[in-house]
């Protein structure tokens, strides 16, 4: 009984505090690294559409749409669609031109002003080889360009509303088979 008693009394006085302080270094670098790869993650959602389901269905703004033929060899802009504007080579290290692109969409945007048009508009056809950074790059080159206004570099719009589709299959003129070409 002497024993119980004396193992009580010292566990009372020998109560043993607890040490936060390795917690309360980790909390310190924790939290600030935490913060730090919130401000990295973001995650931008783009608004797409699907084209009209054939060509039958499709109003005449349907038919005046812009188009971006994305192919493994070139990529080619259409106006109005199915119509040839522009061809787009691939550059000499083998990767897709987007900068001719931006500036071809630019020119068509121009020129669509000048006729009172404001088309916001296109469509982006797409070969299934086509890589998926290839059609993230091409989104982001048709939906704006890096523009300067007022001594600032700004984004000025393009074609911010995108829809997506198949490309046609290539006719033995390199066409789209059975449409017509111009340029």
């Amino acid at each position: 009984m002497k024993r119980i008693k004396h193992m009580a009394a010292r566990r009372r006085d020998g109560e043993a505090e607890l040490d936060i302080t390795a917690f309360m270094n980790l909390m310190i670098v924790l939290v600030p690294i935490l913060l730090l790869g919130m401000v990295f993650s973001r995650i931008t959602v783009v608004d797409v559409v699907l084209p009209p389901p054939s060509a039958s269905s499709m109003s005449e703004e349907d038919r005046q749409a812009v188009e971006l033929v994305i192919r493994a060899d070139s990529m080619r802009v259409d106006y109005p669609r199915g119509i040839l504007l522009k061809r787009i080579p691939m550059t000499s290290d083998g990767q897709h031109d987007f900068e001719l692109l931006s500036l071809v969409l630019q020119e068509v945007k121009r020129q669509l002003r000048e006729q009172g048009i404001e088309q916001q508009g296109i469509t982006i056809l797409a070969e299934p080889a086509v890589d998926y950074q290839t059609i993230v790059h091409a989104m982001d080159t048709v939906r704006s360009f890096k523009a300067l206004v007022a001594a600032s570099v700004v984004d000025a719009a393009l074609f911010p509303e995108i829809s997506f589709g198949d490309a046609p299959p290539v006719s033995r003129a390199g066409n789209r088979a059975g449409k017509g070409e111009r340029g």
